[in-house]
């Protein structure tokens, strides 16, 4: 009998590595932990958790990149009205696994016991998993408590909250990525004027990349406000 194969829309992004990582107050130990996991000799199991556009993400695809072809990235928010099952079919051989918004499927049954099952198959094989959520494994709405009980063997850290003004520091480090200068001024002139979230904010920067290119021009207020229109 043949398994039916589930083309998944998981792609990680370019951009989403270690390097273009800005660390907030304590995700030192985050990202020490990470590169311990990577190197084969840390934790087995970790969960990051934190507020939106804290960097989890990100993280979870950094290590994939770092990985090679070695790391699979599932994202169980866009992944969660696939069977199971069928999702982490095959993927017993991968020495990493990143399970993005692990929320998103639980309290669904046939994915808290797929969950389970994939959780015990690791432990017993060494795989790696690195697990992300929006609360702690005592704040999520887990159903089965076989599951809330291995959530709870993970090694758990909270990223740093993030404000206007790390967002403003995010901004001005990605554009020094980029080669590009974005003085303070302007960095705080867009994030108080643009969408919060930060992958809107990235894009604004692309937008600015792409335009500053096109037109000579340096990012100065008045150049935002007429790419950007505000």
């Amino acid at each position: 009998m043949q398994h039916l194969q589930i083309p998944l829309p998981v792609q990680l992004r370019d951009d989403a590595t270690m390097d273009n990582f800005l660390p907030g107050a304590g995700d030192e130990a985050v990202l020490a932990a990470l590169g311990d996991m990577l190197a084969g000799r840390g934790e087995q199991v970790i969960l990051l958790h934190g507020a939106p556009g804290t960097g989890k993400s990100h993280l979870l695809q950094a290590c994939c990149h770092s990985a090679g072809g070695y790391g699979l990235y599932l994202p169980l928010g866009e992944l969660a009205n696939y069977p199971a099952d069928q999702v982490l079919q095959g993927i017993d051989g991968m020495p990493l696994v990143c399970l993005d918004d692990l929320q998103a499927v639980l309290g669904n049954a046939a994915w808290e016991t797929a969950l389970f099952n994939l959780y015990n198959r690791a432990r017993e094989t060494g795989q790696a998993l690195l697990l992300a959520a929006n609360a702690p494994p005592r704040g999520l709405p887990v159903g089965l408590a076989d599951l809330q009980s291995r959530l709870s063997w993970a090694v758990v850290f909270q990223l740093a909250a993030i404000d206007d003004e790390r967002r403003s520091a995010i901004l001005q480090f990605r554009a020094r990525r980029r080669g590009l200068t974005l003085p303070a001024d302007v960095a705080g002139y867009i994030v108080s004027r643009a969408p919060r979230g930060m992958d809107s904010l990235l894009a604004d920067l692309e937008a600015l990349d792409r335009a500053s290119l096109a037109q000579q021009r340096h990012l100065s207020i008045p150049f935002v406000r007429q790419t950007l229109g505000f």
